[in-house]
């Protein structure tokens, strides 16, 4: 099984949640941004990664403008499943951004990223990394494998989402109308892509948004599958 669930931000209790137990040997784990434990090189944390890249099952994650990219960048970079990861540790891979994976039969397209809404009060490379925004280079690329795959995908997995269903979130919710450049990239592959479901965790809860858009946080979901709204 594939499963997809949202931001972690380094929280250990989410690695002994019953939900993260239920996962057997050969599923996968995608997150959807904010993974958090690849953050500051200590001991701690190395101990973690290594435990973590040893599961039997495989844990994928996108980035988000939560984690610290010089670390993920510094891992080597390879080829798995079809599309261009870093491995951070045995089972333990960063997903690339733009890329197409061939999971038990399904195509997902993942692309991380977002923005911190504080930028300006954070100190660059300490907190803050000017690459939580996509590149032209990483945008184009991203375009040229949907392209590849006939416009026509199973899944996509992206922190963010795409400017519409962001519109929509932030006038529900009463806050003022605010996207960026990544939003409108995912705009045009909401526009011009086929695709089954899409997932994101940068809201931080578990909803079904529209028909085809799902936001992702605590819960595991089957990415063929409907998620359950926590109230």
């Amino acid at each position: 099984m594939v499963y997809v669930t949202g931001d972690m931000h380094g929280d250990e209790t989410r690695l002994y949640d019953k939900e993260f137990r239920k996962l057997k040997q050969g599923d996968t784990l995608i997150i959807a941004g904010d993974f958090g434990f690849v953050w500051d090189g200590s001991k701690r944390e190395k101990q973690l990664l290594k435990w973590l890249g040893s599961r039997k099952f495989n844990i994928c994650f996108i980035d988000g403008p939560h984690d610290n990219y010089d670390r993920i960048y510094a891992c080597r970079e390879t080829v798995w499943k079809g599309g261009r990861v870093h491995r951070i540790s045995g089972n333990l891979f960063h997903m690339c951004r733009g890329q197409i994976f061939n999971l038990e039969g399904m195509k997902i397209f993942t692309f991380g990223g977002g923005e911190s809404p504080d930028k300006d009060i954070r100190a660059e490379n300490q907190i803050w990394f000017k690459e939580e925004l996509p590149t032209p280079a990483q945008m184009a690329e991203g375009a040229e494998n949907i392209d590849e795959a006939d416009c026509c995908v199973d899944y996509i997995v992206t922190h963010e989402p795409p400017s519409v269903v962001k519109s929509a979130i932030q006038l529900r919710a009463g806050k003022t109308n605010y996207v960026n450049k990544l939003n409108g990239y995912l705009e045009e592959l909401n526009r011009e892509c086929k695709f089954k479901r899409w997932y994101f965790g940068s809201v931080h809860y578990d909803k079904v948004i529209t028909p085809t858009h799902t936001a992702v946080f605590k819960n595991l979901v089957p990415i063929n599958g409907e998620v359950q709204t926590v109230k």
